[in-house]
């Protein structure tokens, strides 16, 4: 439904599911407790105050985390679902008629409305974006140029978003900084091993309720996501093959103990296929000549263009729902491909996506690159900015006090040996 209040515009699903949205929130913040440090020192330095900013991220619980200390620093928020099934309907209405947060996002929303959504965001006149997968700076850029002067800055949490922010500063259209929270430590080591890794096969059993040991799972991609996909896979005990076109990351998949071949080869043997690489048609119709019957797919990499299901569609006479999340196309051939959470991130279409620990970090990477892009107003040249290696270890710090875990510090001496190029041995 789209409702106004007499507070916040929004258009979410329910606003009658606020309270059960509120208790899915405060459970996530439990497991939240650097974010919450940043949320209390924003309420009383108020870095964000007036700034007019936009999130398009996945609208969950930890996402509702990062929505409130935004608000806690001042900011003038507005939020938008990044995916159409990846939002949380009660956790949206929670954000709307309980903290006034004015979000436009809807679990199963069509392109339509999501491009709605994006237009909606940016008549909020942002100053500030956190974006998640590029589509509002691109659609910023490329329809909205108007506006481009208004703006402070951006931040990118995804590595497809990445991608597209650096296409766009080759072709010499970005004209505002970017902070690439993405390549944060404390975001990809973190985030895109142990949450994806995790996250992705708990989406999977839950669609499907299959059993992973015994499986030939074939991994496409071997970067963070990747590893992390591959690492749990094997520990549910799966065959996993990996497939790569970088030799660097290859030959670490082949030495971290994992077979690596070609997609073609793959495909002949697989029983579970899951995308990661940030890229288009990695399965296609050559693949899916290959596949046994029976065989299922499913992607976490940001966008559903992983794989070709326009060109699977064209191969298949029907299309069944099976269960929620889980659709046949029985192909003309006689076999059958089985696709997961409709080729988008199958840990948000059918879980709940990383676990709120590792989102802390992110999300604290997240809520310190605004607080770094208001500070420097007008005192940074357009181009692609990593997150300050002081704030990064400033949250890993936080983290393992959280933790309770403790780590030694440089002696004097180690100091001075390591600021010295005459001690030798």
């Amino acid at each position: 439904m789209t409702a106004t209040t007499a507070r916040v515009d929004c258009d979410v699903k329910d606003l009658g599911l606020a309270v059960l949205g509120r208790q899915r929130i405060e459970w996530a913040s439990r497991e939240m407790p650097v974010l919450a440090q940043i949320r209390q020192r924003f309420a009383a330095e108020k870095p964000l105050q007036g700034i007019r900013l936009v999130a398009c991220c996945h609208v969950t619980t930890e996402t509702a985390n990062l929505a409130l200390a935004l608000q806690a620093g001042g900011a003038d928020a507005l939020l938008i679902a990044s995916n159409p099934l990846s939002t949380q309907d009660d956790v949206a209405a929670c954000l709307v008629a309980e903290h006034g947060i004015p979000v436009f996002a809807i679990k199963g929303e069509d392109t339509a409305t999501y491009l709605r959504h994006v237009h909606r965001a940016l008549d909020h006149r942002p100053q500030v974006i956190i974006d998640d997968g590029s589509d509002v700076v691109a659609t910023l850029i490329q329809e909205r140029q108007e506006q481009v002067a208004e703006l402070i800055g951006t931040t990118e949490e995804t590595t497809t978003g990445v991608v597209r922010l650096r296409a766009m500063l080759a072709a010499g259209v970005l004209a505002f900084p970017a902070v690439n929270v993405n390549d944060a430590d404390t975001k990809h080591f973190f985030d895109n091993r142990y949450g994806t890794g995790q996250s992705t096969l708990d989406g999977i059993i839950r669609a499907t309720n299959t059993l992973i040991a015994g499986k030939t799972l074939v991994v496409a991609g071997y970067g963070w996501c990747g590893k992390g996909t591959a690492l749990r896979a094997r520990g549910l005990g799966a065959r996993v093959i990996v497939t790569e076109i970088d030799p660097v990351r290859a030959l670490e998949a082949a030495m971290d103990g994992f077979q690596v071949a070609p997609m073609h080869e793959a495909a002949q043997v697989g029983d579970l296929f899951i995308t990661v690489t940030g890229n288009k048609h990695i399965i296609r119709r050559e693949h899916f000549e290959l596949m046994k019957s029976g065989a299922m797919v499913a992607n976490s990499g940001h966008f559903d263009i992983e794989i070709d299901l326009k060109v699977l569609e064209e191969m298949s006479h029907e299309v069944a729902h099976l269960r929620p999340f889980v659709q046949e196309y029985r192909l003309k051939s006689g076999k059958n491909v089985i696709v997961l959470g409709e080729g988008r991130l199958v840990n948000l279409a059918a879980a709940e996506g990383h676990p709120a620990s590792v989102m802390d970090m992110s999300f604290a990477n997240q809520a310190l690159a605004c607080e770094y892009l208001v500070k420097n107003k007008g005192q940074l040249a357009p181009g692609i900015y990593p997150v300050p290696a002081k704030l990064d270890g400033e949250i890993a710090r936080l983290k393992l006090v959280a933790m309770g875990i403790e780590i030694d510090t440089l002696t004097a001496t180690q100091v001075e040996y390591m600021n010295s190029w005459t001690a030798g041995t």
